[in-house]
């Protein structure tokens, strides 16, 4: 189906890998495009319940290096126009990742470096090897980390922002942990095991529940509680009264595991 990822599906857990080794999985417009069309299929399936978590990983020494070295020597010719159009794919990629309605686990390993540690950020939660390297070099190359940068200030706020952006210099996984850019990090082989003790919690969990508690971060994360009182309110009255709302306060009080197919 893809000729840039590969993808297997365990249960209710879909597995996507970066399938460019070759090239530390670095970013091109196919992989965008790939990227782009798997998001929305896994928001399908989510639909359904067939899935309720993504895990996304890479192929071979890295997870993904950044911007592949040819794509970037593609654009040196574009207009400017052209490449807006181009960066409105990236960015549309990136959203559409952010909007899945279930988690998606990182798994990192190797470097992760400008595009590919902002899908690092766009990802709900990052599992990180002790020896991955991150970083935002763009400002050594002349350009900007601007179409990650809404996810990545998300993750790490603009004090950390403001020095990894502006020097582009590469840090550590216990770095990327400090700032929040990653949530665990362990040796090389732990890291399976971290990524499936997340996907065994989210497991447990209402799918209608994950689904609108995502949707909730994005929308009032940078609201005042004033602001957010409204869109608040309304997401708690209708997960209360929702079949999975239901389900989990009956079972609550019954004191038995709840079955989210109901």
């Amino acid at each position: 189906m893809y000729t840039h990822l590969t993808t297997e599906r365990h249960g209710a857990v879909e597995y996507i890998t970066l399938n460019r080794p070759d090239v530390r999985n670095a970013l091109n417009g196919e992989l965008v495009a790939e990227l782009s069309a798997w998001a929305a299929s896994a928001g399908e399936a989510a639909g359904r319940r067939e899935i309720r978590a993504a895990v996304v990983s890479g192929a071979g020494p890295a997870f993904c290096a950044g911007a592949d070295a040819k794509w970037m020597a593609g654009t040196i010719a574009y207009s400017e126009e052209e490449n807006l159009r181009d960066a409105h794919r990236l960015a549309a990629m990136f959203q559409a990742l952010d909007n899945l309605p279930v988690p998606l686990i990182a798994r990192v390993h190797g470097t992760a470096l400008g595009g590919g540690a902002g899908l690092v950020a766009v990802c709900d939660i990052a599992v990180a090897d002790e020896t991955a390297v991150f970083g935002f070099p763009e400002v050594k190359l002349g350009i900007v980390p601007a179409t990650i940068s809404p996810f990545v200030l998300g993750k790490i706020g603009r004090s950390a922002a403001r020095e990894l952006f502006l020097t582009g210099g590469r840090f550590s996984a216990a770095r990327a942990r400090e700032i929040g850019l990653v949530h665990r990090v362990v040796s090389s082989g732990q890291l399976d095991a971290e990524v499936t003790a997340f996907v065994r919690e989210i497991l447990t969990a209402s799918p209608a529940a994950i689904a609108t508690v995502k949707a909730l971060i994005g929308q009032v994360w940078l609201q005042g509680a004033e602001d957010a009182a409204a869109a608040t309110a309304d997401a708690i009255a209708k997960a209360r009264v929702s079949s999975d709302g239901q389900e989990g306060l009956r079972t609550f009080l019954e004191k038995r595991t709840p079955n989210w197919s109901r």
